[in-house]
């Protein structure tokens, strides 16, 4: 659901940084991914994450114009915050429940009908664009959207496209380096992990797994929510249908859209048995 691209030119041969990864999950910087139990990179402190994400949302909201549609806000917000519900009770079933404090939700609705997006920041700071609000319809479509979004939040994959792009981008700077000059460079990998970007080179299958990822873990948050998962197909192809020309699915960092609907499908059985009947 991003459109933005950044792209940007990886200097590093592939080997070189698969090798750094490797290292860097050795000396400690590999986490699990909630649900699908994957290792994921994490090199970010908590604190420095939730620092760049407050920055950058009080950006964004500053410079939009939030929607003064009572009723369509307090959608938002109420599906938002069942998610968010599901989400915390979610991460405190896997065992993670001293990462909760990292969590302030809050849910915005931004009067933009030409972009068909949503996203949700480290520690819960969520934006929903009214231009999506025609292809979710209700509530329910509104929580396939924000499920896979919390999803990514909960999962890391912010923390984990940022380290892999400081590991790529940087030439080795120290990490500490990088984040106490709070270089532009940084804030653009900040940007980009959160979708207003992506790289085209060795990373990128990464951003692809992650959205198959989000995709069956926010299946499982709206179940939890009380939202039947089984909406999230003719929301996809809604989405599908509105989206035109695309590039190949390698060159993409979302899975190509039969591809999609096709694991959604796979991941449905999953996430109804936490659909209350």
């Amino acid at each position: 659901m991003r459109n933005t691209r950044i792209r940007r030119t990886i200097h590093h041969r592939p080997s070189h940084l698969v090798l750094m990864m490797i290292l860097a999950c050795y000396l400690g910087g590999c986490a699990e991914v909630p649900l699908t139990h994957r290792k994921s990179l994490r090199l970010l402190p908590d604190a420095e994450l939730m620092a760049l994400s407050l920055q950058q949302y009080s950006e964004v909201l500053n410079k939009s114009k939030l929607s003064t549609d009572a009723r369509k806000v307090r959608m938002v917000r109420q599906v938002g915050g069942r998610i968010a519900r599901a989400a915390e009770a979610f991460l405190t079933e896997s065992g993670e429940q001293a990462t909760l404090k990292n969590y302030q939700w809050e849910f915005n609705l931004i009067e933009d009908d030409k972009t068909v997006n949503a996203w949700v920041m480290p520690g819960g700071k969520a934006s929903v664009y009214t231009g999506i609000l025609p292809f979710t319809r209700d509530e329910t479509g509104l929580a396939v959207v924000l499920g896979h979004e919390a999803a990514h939040a909960i999962a890391d994959h912010g923390n984990e496209r940022m380290s892999q792009g400081l590991l790529a981008n940087m030439g080795g700077m120290a990490l500490s380096v990088a984040l106490a000059h709070n270089s532009r460079q940084t804030q653009d990998l900040f940007m980009a992990a959160f979708g207003l970007g992506a790289n085209v080179g060795l990373l990128l299958p990464y951003s692809r797994l992650q959205e198959s990822e989000a995709d069956r873990i926010g299946l499982t948050l709206m179940a939890r929510a009380g939202y039947d998962p089984r909406a999230a197909v003719p929301f996809w192809d809604r989405m599908n249908q509105k989206e035109g020309p695309r590039p190949p699915e390698f060159l993409s960092t979302h899975p190509a859209p039969q591809t999609r609907i096709t694991d959604i499908k796979k991941y449905i059985p999953e996430a109804l048995q936490y659909y209350p009947r």
